[in-house]
């Protein structure tokens, strides 16, 4: 029975079957051929038929199931009829026979936030560097985002004709995060990953200050997390505003239940309440270990340019 599940963790279970369903709907607009390419602001900030498709997928597959969530999805698209084909009713059983953490047990539907990128790296995705892309639905409770489910569409598209595409990977805070293997930068090397098409002087002096042995300049949040749980970087340093909370409420919640820390570049935590602004003005700062050392290695002048 579903009703003997908390509502947290058939919200994370519905979640990863809606997320899956995201994967395989990234793909199918790239084999049909059509993007559908809409420049929003400017050049660099773009949306494409499978930003569109799949938040209306997400969105209204989880306010079917659950009607009294609040949910935040970076399009603005206009009211209508959702094809049915989009709606996603499953839920993935592995994660109900997990049990919620204590602290969440009785929160309520219209206790939670849900934070939706439908595609998190468009840009990435319109010029076919398709291991950039992720699809992010990030939950967040009292402000604080809590649980998480990254997919990403083009996981092992490089590993051959008979490799399975898309993986999803999702955490509860005070459970764990799953669906990859955890594993640590080299130790003693620095290696930065931050934006590739959003930079400027600030990013570039702040990426600098931290005497990196190497740099990364990829797309996308979700993308950059999955560097650092994954060990190919130890810290994601992006000091502009540019990202919004969509970008990091799921990346988030899976570096922070592996022990590591996302801040803005003063070291604030996010909030993720419905009312909070949706651009996160003083930029990220992440690492899965050694935090410290990036936060203290901030210049002031970067930190005085960017108010939170």
């Amino acid at each position: 029975m579903a009703s003997s599940h908390t509502v947290l963790m058939r919200l994370v279970a519905s979640a990863y079957s809606i997320a899956q369903k995201a994967g395989t709907i990234v793909r199918c607009v790239i084999a049909e051929g059509d993007l559908g390419i809409v420049q929003k602001t400017s050049a660099t900030d773009l949306q494409t038929k499978a930003d569109r498709l799949v938040q209306m997928s997400i969105c209204s597959s989880l306010a079917r199931k659950f009607p009294k969530l609040t949910i935040i999805g970076e399009e603005d698209l206009p009211p209508g009829e959702v094809d049915q084909e989009l709606i996603e009713d499953g839920q993935w059983e592995e994660i109900l026979k997990q049990p919620c953490p204590s602290q969440y047990s009785a929160i309520k539907e219209e206790d939670l936030v849900v934070w939706v990128d439908p595609l998190d790296g468009t840009k990435e995705y319109t010029e076919g560097l398709l291991d950039n892309v992720t699809v992010l639905i990030g939950i967040a409770y009292e402000g604080k985002a809590i649980a998480g489910i990254i997919n990403q569409p083009y996981y092992n598209y490089q590993a051959g004709p008979d490799a399975v595409l898309g993986r999803t990977i999702w955490g509860v805070l005070g459970l764990g995060a799953f669906g990859f293997q955890l594993k640590e930068a080299p130790a003693g090397k620095h290696i930065v990953t931050t934006t590739r098409s959003h930079s400027n002087k600030l990013v570039t002096d702040c990426v600098s200050a931290m005497n990196p042995d190497d740099v990364l300049r990829v797309g996308g949040a979700g993308n950059k997390i999955i560097q650092l749980i994954e060990g190919k970087a130890s810290a994601y340093v992006f000091a502009s505003p540019g990202c919004k909370k969509w970008d990091t409420c799921a990346p988030e919640v899976i570096l922070h239940a592996v022990g590591g820390k996302l801040t803005d570049i003063h070291g604030n935590t996010l909030q993720y309440n419905k009312e909070v602004k949706h651009m996160n003005s003083a930029g990220v700062l992440a690492a899965l270990r050694n935090y410290e050392y990036y936060a203290s290695r901030v210049p002031e002048s970067v930190k005085n340019a960017l108010t939170p």
